[in-house]
């Protein structure tokens, strides 16, 4: 139905149509909001153990902080990828079973780690993270956020 005086209609806005980037491209700003999520990690996981929280709880929430970081800026910046419920919940399932990794991993070094190991703590931090890491990446790539097919 054309409106009289010539309205053409609702006007909606639509993203420019710009080319994702390559491996590289996705690689170099993976590692980029990797390391401010995992200062988020690591602060609050450190300010929660020097708080008195049971280490397991204090690498619980740092991890999930963390990762709520690494969702939102991959989401945009890495992987230029606009959301929506499925992709949600395929990262949430993602970093559901690398959240285990992490935890375990991290508990594992702690209990492997002799207690007079110094820094011990960030050890199996930077340990537990890097597991995890290349998990996601290729996984976050592959499946969450995959180009769609032509």
């Amino acid at each position: 139905m054309k409106i009289p005086g010539g309205y053409p209609g609702p006007v909606t806005a639509t993203r420019p149509d710009t080319a994702r980037p390559g491996l590289l491209g996705q690689l170099s700003r993976f590692i980029a909001v990797g390391a401010i999520s995992a200062v988020v990690d690591f602060g609050i996981y450190h300010v929660l153990v020097s708080l008195g929280l049971w280490v397991h709880a204090a690498k619980a929430i740092s991890f999930i902080c963390g990762t709520t970081t690494a969702y939102l800026l991959n989401r945009r910046f890495t992987f230029d990828s606009t959301g929506g419920r499925a992709r949600l919940a395929g990262f949430m399932v993602l970093y559901g079973t690398t959240f285990a990794l992490n935890v375990g991993v991290n508990a594992l070094m702690l209990s492997v780690l002799p207690e007079a190991t110094p820094l011990r703590l960030s050890v199996a931090w930077v340990i537990a993270q890097g597991t995890a890491t290349v998990v996601n990446f290729v996984l976050l790539r592959t499946v969450v956020f995959r180009a769609p097919r032509p």
